[in-house]
């Protein structure tokens, strides 16, 4: 009976002091995840005022954000929790490296898709030309640019467009 008393008062004693943190812990979490939903509204909001292919750039560093401040704000959280954080902050730039490694070529596709829809060096309807492939640019998106030819869609990795020339050979108004 004794060992059980003893036991409980220990129990007792780590939740006095676990406690607190964990509610300050909580707290933090939610300052941070309210915080990413007003900063992602503002940033899309912001990209609602361009053109729809700029949009979707907003919306993707809206998103981007938001992750990342949700990241930070569990790792504070943890911290202020009293949990040793180096370990998951070490292993979350190592799955970092592993996930940017093995998606590569998707990244480089949105990278390159981001950058031709803001810079927008050719317009839906134009007629392009590009690594072997011609047709009317029927829509532009993160990761592909579709174009009709005659009887086919073709879909063209933002990266091939971003690395190669491209000949604009008709533009449509």
């Amino acid at each position: 009976m004794e060992g059980i008393l003893k036991e409980l008062q220990n129990l007792t004693n780590e939740i006095a002091v676990f406690g607190p943190r964990a509610v300050v812990g909580l707290f933090i979490f939610l300052f941070f995840w309210l915080l990413s939903i007003i900063i992602k509204t503002i940033i899309m909001d912001t990209g609602r005022k361009f053109s729809p292919g700029r949009k979707q750039v907003f919306n993707l560093i809206g998103k981007l954000v938001k992750g990342i401040l949700l990241v930070l704000a569990a790792v504070i959280a943890l911290g202020k929790m009293g949990i040793n954080v180096t370990a998951l902050v070490a292993g979350l730039g190592l799955t970092g490296f592993a996930l940017g490694f093995a998606l590569r070529d998707v990244l480089s596709n949105v990278l390159a898709g981001a950058l031709i829809l803001m810079y927008r060096p050719f317009q839906l309807n134009d007629r392009i030309s590009v690594a072997g492939f011609e047709g009317n640019v029927i829509d532009i998106d993160l990761r592909y640019t579709t174009l009709q030819a005659e009887n086919k869609k073709i879909l063209i990795p933002n990266s091939t467009l971003f690395t190669n020339a491209v000949s604009v050979l008709k533009v449509e108004n």
